[in-house]
């Protein structure tokens, strides 16, 4: 199975790319979603976020507070490190599972939507990489 890596800068036109790929029955595993599922209510990365930053970062529902969260670690880059420690494995492994599910149900390629596909080091993942500019 080939395994495509998706990136491109802010407003380049990498989402109309995934949508065109989608609706060609190609999947696309999009890394900014999985961000945001592995931090959903009740979830772990949500529960290691909380302890980290303390339960201010919760909104009323449960849900992550993302702006408040943004402020605290857009102002210390140590604590934007530790909270990348908590969520960037976890939308790894999820990548992966997903990369795994379409390995098993016969997909001949995938094509995994990473904004910092090159920054993170993902590129090593993939098969082909495809930039957006």
């Amino acid at each position: 199975m080939l395994v495509v890596g998706l990136t491109g800068g802010i407003a380049t036109g990498k989402s109309t790319v995934s949508s065109l790929l989608s609706a060609h029955q190609i999947p696309v595993i999009d890394a900014d979603l999985l961000s945001r599922e592995v931090v959903a209510p009740h979830s772990p990365g949500l529960a290691a976020i909380t302890r980290l930053f303390g339960p201010g970062v919760l909104l009323p529902d449960g849900e992550l507070d993302r702006k408040k969260l943004a402020e605290i670690v857009f102002q210390n880059p140590g604590k934007r490190k530790e909270l990348e420690r908590i969520v960037h494995p976890r939308v790894r492994r999820a990548m992966f599972m997903r990369v795994l599910g379409a390995w098993v149900r016969g997909e001949r390629v995938v094509v995994l939507d990473i904004p910092l596909l090159i920054e993170t080091g993902l590129y090593a993942w993939v098969g082909r990489v495809v930039v957006v500019y």
